[in-house]
């Protein structure tokens, strides 16, 4: 039986990846930081709570990585973890450096020291291509971070291609594009957005208020990018590839498609804040998924309108029910 550990497996991308992995029938191992008592609620709402064995560790201390590794003997580690809200960065900018930068140097050393033979998957990010330098964004476009969380994970994916060239680990990076679901947080924009459409039709909020509508993002469904990172895992050679739809929606058009499908216009209740534009602002990110395409035989396959669908459907049952939100996890 294969194993695996995943980093932050209580977050969105963790849960969907655990669950992927249980029905490829592997053992899943999560490790998470015990500052507090993790939250699981993700991993509840798909039924596998039991099924994942949480291990200790702490991304900003490498020992207790070297154990996590020798305790789990895992084929394949996940690298999931990080500070991940590109807004937080700026208030908590050496936090998010340890985390989601150092603490990849810092996995990629205890796999070199513990077991070279392990397969080794880092979640990059589109944030790193930041000021666009190319209308559409492939694996050989220029990166130019905006955003100390940008240049955190630029950081880590460069190290992730240093100790592939420099010491032969079969490391790779998955460039994910925006990708979002039910179990998105509710800090970012669109889970923020359908959150606020179910309150708003049960009278819970009068208001949405919103920074940049007009920025555009190429936004894909999670439970469909957890499978590029797998089938990365299960090429001959490592690689980094660029994972995303290929097409783009600005916020307002989401904002559209939300509203209207809880019966609302947008429009009633959109409000521009200009306290919550970013310091430095990406307007439009667009990535090219030929190569993992042709490579790795993948493709997004949930339709955006059906994905917002599927969040708004998800938080009018939260707010029906009297749920919480959710419960932060990192």
């Amino acid at each position: 039986m294969k194993r695996a550990l995943i980093t932050g497996v209580t977050g969105q991308d963790g849960a969907y990846l655990a669950q992927l992995l249980l029905n490829q029938g592997y053992k899943v191992y999560g490790m998470t930081a015990r500052r507090s008592t993790p939250s699981l609620w993700r991993l509840e709402f798909l039924g596998i709570e039991q099924e994942v064995e949480l291990i200790d560790g702490d991304m900003a201390d490498m020992s207790s990585l070297v154990r996590a590794v020798k305790a789990s003997k895992p084929h394949e580690v996940y690298n999931l973890a990080a500070q991940s809200f590109v807004g937080t960065s700026w208030k908590q900018p050496v936090t998010t450096a340890q985390i989601s930068g150092l603490g990849v140097l810092h996995m990629l050393e205890a796999i070199r020291l513990t077991d070279p033979s392990i397969r080794f998957y880092q979640a990059s990010t589109s944030e790193m291509f930041g000021l666009v330098q190319q209308p559409v964004q492939s694996e050989s476009t220029p990166l130019y971070p905006r955003s100390p969380y940008g240049v955190a994970k630029l950081f880590g994916h460069w190290s992730t291609v240093n100790y592939r060239e420099s010491f032969g680990l079969y490391a790779c990076s998955g460039i994910l594009f925006n990708h979002e679901s039910p179990l998105r947080g509710i800090e970012f924009v669109t889970r923020k957005v359908t959150d606020a459409v179910a309150r708003i039709k049960y009278g819970r909020q009068r208001e949405l208020r919103l920074g940049n509508i007009d920025a555009r993002r190429d936004w894909g469904y999670a439970g469909d990018y957890v499978k590029a990172m797998w089938l990365m895992l299960q090429q001959e050679h490592p690689d980094d590839y660029v994972v995303a739809t290929g097409t783009t929606t600005t916020v307002r058009e989401m904002c559209k498609i939300a509203f209207e499908y809880a019966g609302l216009n947008a429009e009633d209740y959109v409000v521009i804040d200009p306290e919550l534009y970013r310091p430095a602002e990406v307007d439009i990110l667009q990535g090219d998924p030929a190569k993992a395409r042709e490579k790795l035989g993948w493709k997004a396959e949930t339709p955006f309108k059906e994905l917002i669908e599927m969040m708004v459907e998800a938080d009018l049952h939260r707010v029906r029910m009297g749920e919480p939100r959710e419960i932060f996890s990192v």
